[in-house]
């Protein structure tokens, strides 16, 4: 991890405020369980900090994307908690799935037989999850593959299901129709597939009532801070805040223009700090001229463009005493949440906080355990 006297910028996760927003996302369960997503580096937050500080709040399963974040995860947590894997088992891994206690969610038949091929290569049962498609039209088995487990449920020989779980598309936004059609389409299912315990709701999902919550949920985005739908609030903690740090103050004249492609102008005396923060670091290009930062409880405008490792910042309404080289200035913090940043770049907060970079400075902050 770079020094903080080496880097540009300062990265701090805020550990007890994932665990708080777990136990909020918990809490609206009314009873059923509440794993934790910690996919893509625990949405870049860093999955080997997050998942044991989950641990320490309670949570006892938690899913990730890849076979390989599965044994990452798998080192840092103790051997009772639950790894799931959803995109699956893929081919020559089984034995990487054993060693490491890790669960295959099967996401069509083909997985399925050769899930089963490996139990009953030894005669042992092994952990599996069931997806079903409800309308995502991704991953998952379609209803003709439910209906041929159904009339030869041999087909699950040596598999201990624990899960049967399925994705909703539309969660985010909650009068959406196809909330209620996935919905009946994984009551059918469930119904079909009775073995195990069902799971259907995400981060949205969650807010969207009981009806979606079936036996346990899955979470993600608010974990980490990110408003899970556009139309309702779930009072989440905020959990990282970036801080460039000023490289330089200028004062440019009138004819002068910022950055590359002369695309800002300065339209009078005006002084610039730059920051050593830009787009290898993940800080957008579809932030340039649309972002911002906090500087002394002031929020000033990114101008120019956004480049590799530099943004530039008009900062005339900022006392000059509080701007100076090497003092931090927020870009994700307090003042200027990730749904701000997802806002201002076009996009959402999934993006933003799994494109954080690698060349920050990484800091820490508690460890779950606090309620």
């Amino acid at each position: 991890m770079p020094d903080i006297d080496h880097c540009g910028a300062v990265l701090t996760v805020d550990l007890d405020a994932i665990a708080a927003n777990w136990r909020k996302m918990r809490d609206r369960l009314g009873g059923g369980e509440c794993a934790g997503v910690v996919k893509a580096d625990a949405y870049g937050t860093g999955a080997e900090r997050v998942a044991p500080a989950l641990w320490s709040a309670g949570c006892r399963t938690f899913f990730v994307a890849h076979v390989d974040e599965g044994v990452a995860v798998r080192g840092v947590l103790p051997e009772k908690a639950e790894i799931h894997v959803l995109g699956g088992c893929p081919a020559h891994c089984e034995k990487t799935f054993d060693t490491h206690d890790l669960i295959p969610v099967l996401n069509g038949p083909d997985d399925i037989a050769r899930w089963r091929a490996h139990a009953h290569s030894d005669g042992k049962s092994r952990p599996a999850d069931i997806h079903v498609d409800t309308g995502m039209s991704r991953l998952g088995l379609e209803p003709k593959d439910v209906r041929r487990l159904t009339d030869a449920p041999q087909g699950l020989d040596g598999i201990d299901v624990r899960l049967v779980m399925s994705h909703l598309a539309c969660a985010d936004e909650r009068d959406h129709p196809m909330n209620a059609e996935q919905l009946e389409i994984f009551r059918h299912a469930r119904r079909l597939l009775p073995m195990g315990r069902g799971s259907f709701a995400n981060s949205a999902g969650i807010l969207l009532g009981s009806d979606f919550h079936f036996d346990i949920a899955r979470p993600g985005i608010a974990l980490y801070g990110g408003e899970p739908a556009s139309n309702t609030s779930a009072r989440l903690s905020q959990v990282v805040r970036l801080q460039g740090k000023i490289l330089q103050v200028r004062e440019i004249d009138t004819p002068r223009t910022v950055g590359y492609g002369a695309t800002h102008r300065a339209s009078g005396k005006t002084r610039i700090a730059t920051v050593g923060i830009g787009y290898a670091d993940g800080y957008l290009r579809s932030l340039s001229g649309r972002g911002a930062a906090m500087i002394g409880g002031v929020r000033v405008p990114v101008v120019g463009r956004v480049s590799m490792d530099l943004i530039t910042l008009d900062v005339n309404n900022v006392p000059e005493s509080v701007v100076r080289t090497g003092a931090l200035v927020d870009l994700i913090g307090p003042e200027l949440s990730v749904d701000d940043v997802a806002a201002a770049a076009g996009t959402i907060s999934y993006e933003i906080l799994t494109n954080l970079g690698h060349r920050y400075h990484r800091a820490y902050v508690g460890d779950g355990k606090a309620a």
